[in-house]
């Protein structure tokens, strides 16, 4: 089938010129604001704020030591954070992702990595309030600990699970002492004996609570095929120096080694840094381990533009390290916390740093 079109109703010469103009105009419009306002589904992470742990925070020390003799600190011991652009109520424009893409010193990541399906933005803050929390009271741990110091651990409920075994029985911030007779100290100690009940007795676990010491007789549930009672525990730490550390508006764990790095210096006359301005990132163990932590390239470059020469980086994410080192920053890898002073010393002393380990293709 085929249309005749009248000759009057073409549009001819500069009427048709104004129809493609106005038809590109209103494509470049709608362009324009997809690029400037549509949402996307990503989240941006930049370098973001550095503290020197060895430093003050609103003219307030990070480090704050009581009942212990102190010595004077040199040099600088950075502790870094990522920036974070975009959350489940706003996220950045197609503009700022594309940017972003073409900047090597940020990242984007889908949203849903950042924020999980059905926790809101609220959520994600407190739970990085208490991670943080958790980090600072581990590298007290840690860092008294290298010192030689005993500490004494207890393990307490954090949460009790929904549906769980322990639930209406065991109440959140009751501090465990045993489990069928047997002391728990932490979640391990704490898996392992349940995972050994056969039944059909309930297990006594004993508390503190309220001040007061009961037994409380929880009946395990199989759970994602091991036994479990349903509680989310965490450790409290009673120490003999008393430690506080003050970063106001920074979550999560990634400070921790820096933390016990500050407080090892602080305790001890041997000045660790040697006078360098020294950065790094890691989560700290109570027993001196350091894990992974997120968005290392971005701490890379934060640590670079505040004048750093030296990184300490958690051997675990040597392969997000490798090929994004800023110029003038040389990369030591560390897994423990013994690394990270044996690093210190060698740079301290300013010989030999060529022998130290760094990240490599290899690994």
């Amino acid at each position: 089938m085929s249309f005749d079109i009248e000759e009057s109703n073409r549009p001819k010469g500069k009427v048709a010129k104004r129809v493609a103009s106005a038809l590109l105009a209103a494509t470049l419009v709608a362009g324009t604001y997809l690029l400037a306002f549509a949402q996307t589904p990503y989240v941006i992470e930049s370098p973001g704020q550095v503290f020197d742990v060895l430093g003050s925070n609103n003219g307030v020390p990070v480090i704050q030591i009581t009942n212990a003799k102190t010595y004077p600190t040199t040099g600088r011991l950075d502790l870094l954070t990522v920036m974070q652009l975009g959350n489940p109520d706003q996220t950045p424009s197609w503009a700022e992702v594309i940017s972003a893409w073409l900047d090597p010193s940020k990242a984007v990541l889908p949203l849903s990595e950042v924020f999980p399906p059905g926790q809101s933005s609220k959520e994600v803050l407190a739970e990085a309030s208490q991670m943080m929390t958790n980090s600072q009271q581990n590298a007290i741990a840690a860092a008294l600990t290298q010192l030689g110091y005993k500490i004494q651990t207890q393990t307490f409920v954090a949460s009790v699970v929904k549906g769980g075994a322990a639930e209406g029985l065991i109440h959140a911030d009751d501090v465990i002492l045993n489990v069928a007779g047997e002391p728990v100290s932490n979640l391990d100690e704490l898996r392992a004996v349940v995972g050994k009940w056969v039944g059909p007795k309930p297990l006594a676990v004993q508390v503190i609570r309220g001040g007061k010491t009961t037994d409380v007789m929880v009946t395990p549930k199989m759970v994602d095929k091991a036994l479990r009672i349903g509680v989310m525990v965490g450790t409290k730490y009673k120490f003999p120096v008393d430690v506080k550390l003050q970063l106001a508006d920074v979550g999560g764990p990634s400070g921790g080694m820096m933390f016990a790095l500050g407080i090892i210096d602080e305790l001890t006359p041997e000045n660790l840094t040697g006078g360098y301005h020294i950065a790094g990132t890691g989560t700290i163990a109570a027993n001196g381990n350091v894990g992974p932590i997120g968005g290392i390239r971005q701490k890379l470059y934060a640590a670079s533009s505040q004048g750093a020469t030296w990184f300490l980086a958690p051997a675990s994410n040597c392969s997000e390290v490798v090929g994004h080192v800023p110029n003038g920053l040389r990369v030591v890898k560390v897994s423990t916390l013994k690394q990270a002073l044996a690093a210190l010393k060698v740079i301290s002393a300013g010989a030999n740093t060529h022998q130290l380990p760094t990240c490599t293709t290899s690994k």
